[in-house]
């Protein structure tokens, strides 16, 4: 027996047979619904007929009559009989007699789109017949009473929960009716008119109104079926008792994990560096099950439906006749399908001719009352068998589950790299204790052979003393006994051998020198030696130790140094409250006596905040230089006097902060001089102060250029690159984030160093220099995106590629566009989405990382003008829609 497009056992080859209707269409009429579909296979709508058995209405009526059909199961044939001598016969893909139990017409009908749906298509079960040919009994059966009576609903719903994981898997239901055009929630009645939608790109239709239910059990499902059967409409007729009077529609969602399972973790000790690499993203396959009881065809003068029963049966029997008209336009290959002319065929679009997997069940009964209806039924599953469909798998990554799995590793790797530290810093402390050991037992063994040595040489020196003594005190006594005779003679002959006996002493004394000397000499070359050659055997071991103790001294070092500077300030600090107390208690001490020629107004400066409330309202500090004298106060910055210097460019720095001051400091050289203060003064809190003062300046699109004229970005950049202190950080960068939002520099600007510089100041980590830092590149960014749009406009020429992104700003941009501080996170993301606006960035953002961050600020991002110029920018860019489609992300 040959078998079909779908696997299924396919009956004999019967093409010379003449009464013969029809035959399973062969593979040249393929009906290709999706050409261009990637990984999509054929497959043809089965087509099963079902017989109902006779009712007691027709073993009475039709005693004296034969059915109208006879089945051949075996051969999958039926023959509907035109009268007692002609039939005609037709072929399906399943013949069920009316003997056939419910689990014979799941395992034919449903079973292998249920088995589909589980590997990620999409599978439709629909019951097509005559009112009261037992649709509802084939499909939403619940079994109460007999569970061998379970209908096709029940059926599927176990077989899902049995092959799916409760862990990783999900399964929703939604289950509706079509009434009247009219499509109704059964879930929740008061849903009664849910629309349609279609997506305009892939064509599928859903129904977001919808109530959709996750289900744990087989228990839960049925008690749903079981409510939505009790608000489906049904009525009493001729031919029904009970008539479906709309169409049932169940719609069941299933979400599987295909490689959860087989990227589960090893073991806990399983830390290979391999590891992260073998880590595959989990598939999830996304799978939909419809089942639709569609409500019987009738005739009204059969039925017998009159009044509200006759709208209802007009309403079926055109949504019926719509879906016929598509089958027909479906079966042959027709140009134009009409499937927007009834609410039914709009929602079964992609069970025929789409992308799912259909099985289409029809009943008949045996009256030959009802030969017409049967025809027409038989008919409509012939043509339903020539439908093709593109069957397509649906599937994605999980990247959610995977991002878990990839913190979990680097939790993992992180306690096994703090395990190693730690047991690297036990060994270096155990090599350090062994060294100084050794180094102590090797000092104490050349201190003894030192002792020691020391101590021969004095037992020999004393031995030699004795010896000379002994000599010298037996030639005395020679002297004495020989008398005179003897002491003339010893003038005479023996002075030879006195001198002799001296010489030798001499010689003796001279040699005892020596060895002392030359004994000292060796002990120190011993010990040296020794010295030697224990370094090498602890060079290997010692390095570290030899690290540390440096690190310890420079440390000690600094800290002398912290020390040291903090007397200095508590000094000066002292001496302020001296000044202070000394002013408040004589503010109107004469001060003629000063050689220095502006002095009083720098006393008056120093000492304004101390003058009595009494003498009336406080000149503030925007009036002060018209009491005191601008030029006056711009010469104090050149003053000898530390302090002077200091207090006048505070004054200085508040009258910039004021716009109407700005342009009278400019004219008057106040520019110039504070740039002169940031080239010669190492001063910490000069330089700071002259910062903010330029900083100010900055914010004046002239005074912009004459800064950048008189080199001020350079004397910038040198000061930021020797100061550490964050406040004169943060001055610095405010004055260089101003400048960068002029257009007009942006080439000069970063020519001179201004860029690096904004960007070597982010070594200081305070949110403050940090925030300064990306309000600079987002400005800069900002200019270079308006000048590159300009260009294009104007000469219809395409700017280069961002000077930021030249300059290393990127990885630093990418890093904390998702910062914790809300004023850095959002200079960082506005300065990302004025970059991305260029295609000419596009492949530099996206192999540095920054498409995610787009992606997560068009999403996520608290400002609406932001959030929409990302989204903009992503979708206009074919770069980026090539990328997020590359990766199924949507935007």
């Amino acid at each position: 027996m040959a078998s079909g497009r779908n696997g299924f056992p396919r009956g004999p080859n019967l093409r010379n047979s003449s009464s013969f209707k029809s035959k399973l269409p062969p593979s040249s009429t393929v009906r290709r619904s999706i050409p261009g579909a990637l990984g999509a296979v054929s497959g043809r709508v089965r087509v099963a007929v079902r017989l109902r058995p006779q009712n007691a209405e027709e073993l009475e009526a039709d005693a004296d009559f034969a059915d109208c059909v006879e089945l051949q199961p075996e051969l999958k044939r039926l023959k509907l009989r035109k009268n007692n001598w002609d039939s005609d016969t037709y072929e399906f893909d399943e013949v069920l007699t009316e003997y056939a139990s419910q689990k014979r017409v799941y395992e034919v009908v449903a079973k292998p789109v249920v088995e589909s749906v589980l590997e990620g298509y999409n599978g439709t079960v629909m019951a097509y017949g005559q009112t009261g040919t037992g649709k509802t009994y084939t499909l939403g059966r619940l079994g109460d009473e007999d569970t061998s009576a379970r209908g096709i609903m029940v059926r599927s719903l176990e077989d899902i929960f049995s092959n799916i994981s409760q862990e990783t898997d999900t399964v929703t239901v939604s289950y509706l009716q079509l009434y009247m055009e009219t499509i109704q929630d059964l879930l929740n009645p008061a849903n009664d008119n849910i629309s349609i939608v279609e997506d305009q790109k892939t064509g599928d239709v859903s129904l977001p109104g919808a109530t959709v239910v996750e289900i744990r059990d087989q228990q839960s499902f049925v008690e749903l079926l079981r409510i939505g059967e009790a608000h489906r409409f049904a009525a009493n007729t001729k031919l029904n008792t009970e008539s479906s009077r709309s169409h049932a529609i169940l719609m069941v969602q299933v979400r599987r994990s295909v490689l959860g399972r087989e990227n589960d973790f090893t073991s806990e000790h399983d830390v290979s560096s391999n590891g992260v690499n073998n880590f595959k993203p989990p598939i999830i396959r996304k799978g939909k099950l419809v089942v639709v009881d569609l409500a019987g065809s009738e005739r009204i003068h059969k039925s017998g439906s009159e009044g509200h029963m006759l709208e209802e049966a007009k309403s079926i029997n055109l949504s019926l006749s719509a879906l016929g008209k598509c089958i027909n336009a479906l079966a042959e290959n027709s140009a134009h399908v009409p499937v927007r002319d009834s609410k039914l065929t709009r929602l079964l679009k992609d069970s025929f001719g789409g992308t799912s997997r259909t099985s289409l069940v029809i009943t008949i009964g045996p009256s030959p009352r009802h030969r017409a209806e049967t025809a027409s039924t038989i008919l409509f599953g012939q043509r339903a068998m020539k439908v093709e469909n593109m069957l397509k798998i649906k599937e994605e990554f999980d990247y959610k589950s995977l991002s878990k799995r990839l913190e979990i590793q680097i939790e993992k790797l992180t306690a096994e790299n703090e395990r190693l530290q730690k047991a690297c810093e036990d060994e270096v402390e155990r090599i350090k204790l062994e060294a100084q050991k050794q180094i102590s037992e090797a000092e104490r063994d050349c201190a003894e052979a030192l002792k020691e040595e020391k101590m021969k040489c004095q037992m020999d020196y004393m031995e030699s003393i004795k010896q000379l003594e002994e000599k010298w005190m037996l030639n005395q006594t020679k002297h004495a006994s020989n008398g005179f005779i003897g002491t003339s003679h010893a003038a005479e002959g023996g002075m030879p051998s006195g001198n002799d006996e001296v010489s030798e002493l001499k010689k003796l004394l001279q040699n005892e020198v020596q060895q002392r000397k030359a004994a000292e000499l060796e002990i120190k070359n011993l010990k040296d030696c020794l010295l030697k050659s224990m370094k090498p055997e602890l060079a290997g071991g010692n390095a570290d130790i030899f690290n540390l103790q440096k690190m310890l001294e420079e440390e000690s070092q600094q800290r002398k140094k912290l020390e040291e500077e903090v007397i200095v300030l508590r000094h000066q600090l002292s001496q302020l409250t001296l000044e202070a107390s000394q002013t408040t208690s004589c503010p109107d001490r004469s001060r003629t006596g000063n050689g220095f020629v502006g002095l009083d107004s720098v006393s008056s400066l120093r000492h304004l905040q101390f003058k009595d409330a009494s003498d009336g309202e406080r000149p503030s500090i925007s009036n002060l230089h018209e009491k005191v004298g601008l030029h006056k106060i711009l010469s104090l910055l050149e003053s000898d006097d530390p302090n002077v210097r200091i207090h006048a460019v505070k004054v200085v720095a508040n009258l910039a902060a004021e716009e109407a001051n700005q342009a009278k400091i400019v004219e008057a050289g106040g520019l110039s001089s504070l740039l002169m203060l940031l080239r010669s003064y190492e001063d910490e809190t000069i330089r700071r102060i002259a910062a903010g003062a330029v900083a100010n300046l900055a914010m004046n699109e002239f005074n912009q250029e004459l800064i950048m004229a008189q080199g001020g970005i350079c004397l910038l950049a040198m000061t930021a690159s020797d100061a550490e202190d964050p406040q004169t950080l943060r001055m610095v960068a405010g004055a260089v984030a101003n400048l960068c939002g002029n257009d007009k520099l942006q080439t000069r600007l970063r020519s001179e160093g201004g860029i690096k510089a904004l960007l070597g100041m982010v070594r200081s980590r305070h949110p403050d220099v940090l925030s300064q830092v990306a309000r600079g590149i987002a400005n800069f960014a900002k200019c270079e995106s308006r000048a590159a749009t300009q260009a294009f406009a104007n000469l219809g020429t395409k700017h280069g590629r961002s000077l930021l992104i030249e300059d290393g700003a990127l990885p630093w941009i990418v890093q904390n566009a998702n910062n914790e501080a809300s004023l850095i996170r959002r200079h960082v993301e506005l300065a990302l989405c004025h970059l991305a606006q260029h295609e000419v960035n596009a492949n530099d953002l996206i192999s540095g990382g920054a498409l995610w961050e787009l992606v997560r600020i068009s999403r996520d991002c608290s400002r609406d003008d932001i959030r929409a110029l990302a989204c903009r920018t992503l979708t206009s860019s074919p770069t980026f829609v090539a990328e997020l489609r590359r990766l199924r992300i949507e935007v």
